[in-house]
């Protein structure tokens, strides 16, 4: 048997260093392409990331803006907030003082008898020139009190708040109140009545009193009943004139405050300077007697008491507490 004779396979021949040297080519174009390429991408890259910076930088900048206008506005608010709660503590404690007199007057066995008592002690003997006024024949009856309030003064002074709420609600009972007053004080030198803005009822006597006569007394109740200056139930400045006009005097005067609520200011800013302006005299005693009514044409007990008239009758009754007069707070419009 024929042996056969094993061919020799040499692998290096040019088949293969044709393969390897393709693949080292293969290898060295694609390094050729990327380095070439790759500035490129580079630059791309760089020109993107400076516009994103320049667009987060304005974004910045309007953040900014917006966080500076809702700070200022933050303030603002907080300004406000303090005051209300400056508001909110001052209304509190008037009304505490309110609620504290209200409850000492539940507690009495006759309210009405209390206030006739309070009003009782502030009474004060005729003057000569009053006797002189009233005749000889005058005799001190129930007929000449109004709650205990005296009939000791030569002029008489109104203060009539005119504002809507008495204009639709009491304006009937005011009226009826005015003529009362004015019926126990059978005759005195003058009388003037102006509202709670300080208007008076008749300008040609801005400044000077209205002579008493009956015929005075009729024009004064005709004109109250359809009298409507403006008004913001806003009790002070009104006393005020009402002292300075009363103050030159060296006779008794009394003046009459009629309202329902006190809408603005603080009670103390009211108090002050009356008592500044209605000084003693040498008896001791304040030159004009301030007394105070108040009407109730606010109260709702359904929804509990309201503020401003709570503010008014705290108000009138220091008022007339300080200046030797008398409060008397309505309980009906009837």
């Amino acid at each position: 048997m024929r042996k056969r004779s094993r061919r020799n396979i040499d692998i290096f021949n040019l088949s293969f260093l044709d393969v390897v040297s393709c693949g080292f080519g293969a290898i060295i174009l694609l390094l050729v392409i990327v380095k070439i390429a790759e500035p490129h991408v580079i630059e791309r890259l760089a020109v993107d990331l400076t516009g994103l910076v320049k667009r987060l930088e304005a974004e910045l900048f309007e953040i900014r803006g917006e966080t500076t206008v809702l700070n200022r506005d933050l303030v603002s608010k907080q300004e406000q907030l303090a005051q209300s709660r400056e508001k909110l503590a001052r209304l509190k404690g008037d009304l505490s003082v309110v609620r504290g007199q209200y409850r000492t007057t539940r507690n009495e066995h006759d309210a009405q008898t209390i206030i006739e008592g309070q009003l009782s002690s502030a009474k004060q003997d005729l003057s000569e020139e009053m006797r002189r006024l009233l005749g000889a024949g005058y005799r001190r009856t129930a007929n000449n009190l109004i709650g205990g309030i005296p009939v000791d003064s030569e002029y008489i002074i109104f203060i009539i708040d005119t504002s809507g709420s008495m204009q639709q609600n009491a304006w009937p009972l005011v009226l009826k109140k005015v003529t009362e007053v004015l019926n126990i004080y059978p005759r005195v030198k003058g009388i003037q009545v102006m509202n709670d803005m300080g208007d008076y009822m008749f300008s040609q006597y801005q400044g000077k009193w209205i002579p008493d006569s009956r015929a005075r007394r009729k024009a004064i109740t005709k004109r109250l009943a359809g009298w409507q200056p403006f008004s913001t139930s806003g009790t002070g400045g009104d006393v005020e004139v009402a002292l300075g006009r009363a103050d030159a005097l060296d006779n008794r005067s009394s003046l009459y405050v009629f309202g329902d609520e006190f809408a603005r200011g603080s009670i103390q800013a009211v108090i002050a300077p009356v008592a500044r302006l209605n000084r003693a005299s040498g008896s001791g005693q304040p030159r004009v007697r301030i007394h105070t009514v108040g009407f109730p044409v606010l109260f709702d007990y359904s929804s509990g008491l309201p503020i401003n008239a709570v503010r008014y009758a705290a108000l009138m009754r220091k008022l007339s507490e300080t200046n030797n007069g008398s409060f008397v707070g309505l309980n009906s419009l009837q």
